[in-house]
């Protein structure tokens, strides 16, 4: 488990980085050809605000990994150990229910939906854009299989 775990975190970190390095060469490209050119690039910026949010919900999935979404650890450190378990399991539940429910069904609903609808600038489908969100949704529920197992070992979260 340790090794997908580290693999799924390997590759996620080498999209976000990729994704990064891409938005600077993008914006910067922008910034030429508006200003040096006189002639600004609608597609960049088009697909700058794409691979934003590619690297969100990307990031959300990492996040999700290392155990690090938001809590209230003033109100849990109240109760014992085991409630302590339970609860951290109840919230791995209802991340999993969410990636499964909205991110993993509704995000293909919705990229099936978007598949007919080309992009203005870039002239490709919208849904290809959109296929990120049941990416991460499987992502979210394969890192929270992962949490729930490490929760169960009393192993701490993952940084």
């Amino acid at each position: 488990m340790k090794t997908l775990r580290k693999t799924l975190t390997t590759l996620l970190n080498a999209l976000a980085g990729l994704s990064l390095l891409a938005m600077v060469g993008l914006t910067c490209w922008q910034v030429f050809t508006r200003y040096i050119l006189q002639n600004p690039s609608s597609w960049s910026e088009e697909l700058v605000s794409y691979l934003f949010a590619w690297a969100s919900l990307l990031g959300a999935s990492l996040i999700t990994g290392e155990r690090g979404h938001m809590n209230i650890p003033v109100l849990v450190e109240r109760f014992s150990p085991a409630v302590q378990k339970a609860i951290a399991i109840f919230g791995e539940l209802i991340a999993f229910a969410f990636s499964g429910i909205i991110l993993g069904f509704g995000g293909l609903q919705i990229t099936q939906l978007a598949m007919g609808q080309m992009t203005s600038s870039l002239g490709v489908a919208v849904g290809v854009f959109y296929i990120v969100m049941p990416i991460c949704g499987v992502l979210n529920m394969i890192y929270t299989i992962l949490n729930i197992a490490d929760i169960c070992k009393g192993a701490p979260a993952e940084k």
